[in-house]
């Protein structure tokens, strides 16, 4: 994990205090802000380093299938099932089982955790006793719980047996001063993994990367340094200012705005808010996000990806 802002000091010494206690943890942070990597700290510098780590996309679990996924089965549970198989909390015995994009859980599915966690026993599918399960639960969302709480979409109580310890990831836009020591650290990764010799990013580059909003986070200033380095042919990255900030030159510092300019700053700002906003209330789900705002759904997808902001779901 890389920076030096107060923001990032902050988080940082607290997933040091939080990998010396054997407790549940619940992270919350805006996509793209490093919660997985942050679960992986706090596994790695913990009692549980040489056990292993397990990583569940909520998300992606099958409805109808979560059991199987988390709990296993036995031969002959169901039609198929010609041999044993064990599920991810079995997999993780020993160490950690990352939960992430835990509010994407059905209510449910919700009550299926709550029971386990209660008491961390499980039983596979078709077998008779139950199994006592050791493991560590760390959760992971990019929405306000509480808020999902209010709104009868996300347990109370289940927020309570995740929620024994907390860690609150801030987004990349309060950690300003760790901007560019992030995309010099991409440019090195990118130069090791794809054989290309390490160029800096020139100084108008990193000027507007530090006005940039970044809705997509670490991720979306990783991936727009991926490919400004691999397609720059020159001694340096140069990759141009989105149209949000056009009004600003870099090479002279801030220039008087005009009301054309001031106008498209302003509306893609919000933009670019709204959308942040309207992608995490649907839990990523762009289908979703078109019916909640009234939009055609063709229409948002290129919003979305205009402002580089990240999605889970069709």
């Amino acid at each position: 994990m890389i920076g030096g802002s107060e923001a990032f000091r902050i988080a940082h010494g607290l997933i040091d205090k939080l990998a010396t206690f054997d407790a549940p943890v619940l992270i919350e942070g805006e996509t793209g802000t490093g919660k997985e990597l942050a679960a992986r700290a706090i596994h790695y510098g913990g009692l549980r380093c040489n056990g292993p780590f397990v990583p569940v996309n909520c998300g992606a679990l099958p409805e109808q299938l979560i059991e199987n996924e988390l709990f296993g089965h036995r031969r002959g549970a169901f039609t198929g099932a010609s041999e044993d198989s064990p599920g991810l909390i079995a997999l993780a015995r020993g160490g950690t089982l990352f939960l992430d994009e835990i509010d994407t859980l059905t209510s449910r599915r919700q009550i299926t955790l709550l029971r386990f966690l209660q008491d961390q026993q499980f039983r596979p599918l078709g077998a008779r006793q139950h199994q006592q399960a050791d493991v560590r639960i760390i959760a992971a969302t990019n929405s306000d719980l509480e808020k999902e709480v209010a709104r009868g979409a996300f347990r109370l109580d289940l927020l309570h047996r995740l929620k024994v310890l907390h860690l609150y990831l801030p987004p990349l836009r309060e950690r300003q001063s760790d901007i560019a020591l992030l995309a010099q650290h991409f440019v090195r990764a990118a130069s090791a993994r794809f054989g290309k010799q390490e160029i800096p990013i020139d100084g108008p580059t990193l000027a507007w990367f530090e006005r940039y909003h970044w809705p997509g986070n670490i991720r979306e200033l990783e991936n727009v340094v991926y490919r400004g380095f691999l397609l720059a042919e020159g001694a340096s990255v140069s990759i141009p200012a989105p149209p949000c900030i056009a009004g600003v030159d870099m090479h002279r510092g801030e220039a008087p705005l005009n009301y054309r300019r001031a106008k498209d700053q302003a509306i893609a700002d919000f933009e670019s808010r709204f959308l942040t906003d309207l992608i995490r209330e649907a839990n990523g789900n762009v289908s979703a996000a078109a019916r909640m705002c009234g939009a055609e759904r063709r229409y948002l997808g290129r919003l979305l990806k205009k402002h580089g902001i990240t999605t889970t779901a069709p």
